[in-house]
């Protein structure tokens, strides 16, 4: 008799009338919004204009959508392509298969396309958005929770997950292997904060380092792994792509290290130059102001001073006649 286990929900889906609601959709959507507003946070501190993350994930985020399905079909075809199976089900995502490597290569897309709208240089966004993707992840395993998939080896341990009987599955208790991943992001996504507060990290290191991290993670989840998949050499097909991705991860940011050190200081040009020309305005005012308060020059007073007399001899400044302080003066010398 098992005397503890993680119970797996009965369904997937709760009815709303005729609207239904799935416990993986909400998971993916509630960790898109995770990651967006930590995202968002982290940019603004790098000197970034608020809503700026969220601009550029309205082109990122249905790229990583198609794209992580494209790489669960492509790599899991027999399930929709093979014989006796439907190929409509390629497109019904809400039953889950969700490849995360597909997802960031196609969504780096779209990021590329939005950043490029913006003039923003894709690894500073990369580098803001980086925690916040991992925390995304975590939440999204979730969602294998509610769909009771992506289990690992039967186990008995005390938090081994429960299974219920279903199409493709056994019933038994295994390896709850969507928990592990969903700590294992968690503490990534803290480790790239930081990190990434601690070395300064610029020019995509902090998203590097998040890959890197993440990939150690999932090469021994996805070999407790019993469902089905491709193997090479001996190895699931996943493992091979963790263990490749993280490799050229760890290389990127050694040689980013040497070639670009530091961190960006500017990340967002335009406002960049719209500080400068607001600075530019008020140094102007300034400078204005200031010549206004000097004084100017005042023009001499004609009417209370005698022109000087310069250039005369004494004898014609004798015979010169004396100028009346008065009419009746001057009459009279008439």
């Amino acid at each position: 008799m098992d005397l503890a286990y993680i119970p797996s929900p009965s369904t997937g889906v709760i009815h709303l009338g005729p609207i239904p609601l799935r416990g993986y959709a909400f998971c993916i959507i509630i960790g898109v919004f995770v990651a967006v507003w930590l995202g968002n946070k982290r940019w603004i501190a790098r000197g970034g204009t608020a809503g700026t993350v969220a601009d550029i994930a309205v082109w990122a985020v249905p790229f990583g959508l198609v794209g992580g399905r494209l790489y669960h079909v492509i790599t899991d075809y027999q399930l929709y392509f093979s014989e006796g199976e439907n190929w409509v089900d390629a497109f019904k995502i809400w039953e889950g298969g969700l490849g995360i490597w597909g997802a960031i290569a196609l969504g780096a897309v779209g990021a590329w396309i939005g950043c490029r709208r913006r003039g923003i240089p894709l690894p500073a966004y990369a580098d803001a958005i980086a925690p916040g993707i991992a925390f995304a992840q975590a939440i999204g395993r979730w969602g294998n929770w509610f769909n009771q998939e992506l289990y690992g080896k039967p186990t008995d341990l005390p938090w081994a997950l429960k299974i219920s009987e279903g199409v493709n599955r056994e019933a038994g208790l295994y390896h709850p292997t969507f928990l592990y991943e969903s700590l294992w992001c968690v503490a990534v996504g803290f480790l790239v904060i930081w990190a990434d507060r601690r070395f300064k990290l610029g020019h995509g290191r902090a998203f590097a380092l998040y890959v890197a991290a993440y990939c150690a993670g999932r090469v021994w989840t996805e070999y407790l792994r019993v469902d089905e998949a491709h193997h090479v050499l001996g190895l699931r097909l996943n493992v091979w792509t963790a263990i490749i991705v993280g490799l050229l991860a760890v290389v990127y940011m050694v040689v980013s290290a040497r070639v670009r050190p530091g961190r960006e200081e500017t990340v967002e040009p335009k406002k960049a130059e719209k500080t400068e020309k607001a600075d530019g305005a008020v140094d102007g005012a300034g400078e204005d102001e200031a010549a206004d308060a000097e004084p100017k020059d005042v023009a001499p007073d004609t009417d209370s001073e005698e022109p000087e007399e310069s250039g005369l001899s004494d004898a014609e400044k004798a015979e010169k006649p004396e100028k009346s302080t008065n009419g009746a003066g001057s009459a009279a010398k008439s």
